[in-house]
């Protein structure tokens, strides 16, 4: 996870254990009248392109349960 989502999850975590309405009330109202970046994420070439593959992979059916590929991934990771 990345800087931003540990923040995230760090409040999330400690609203959880606030149990004061008015505590609760005043905190939406702050997080509520905030501003919020709306930008659009700018992809790269060879995100969009691996989107694209993506796409394409699920047309053919070229697909993976999640069980094998963790079992892959488990034996790639002990051959390391």
């Amino acid at each position: 996870m990345n800087g931003i989502d540990n923040i995230r999850n760090s409040i999330i975590d400690k609203l959880l254990t606030i149990s004061n309405k008015d505590y609760l009330s005043a905190l939406y109202q702050l997080v509520e009248k905030s501003s919020v970046d709306n930008d659009l994420v700018k992809l790269s070439e060879e995100q969009i392109l691996m989107l694209k593959l993506s796409d394409k992979d699920i047309e053919n059916e070229k697909l993976i349960l999640q069980d094998q590929l963790d079992k892959d991934d488990l034996g790639w990771i002990k051959s390391l």
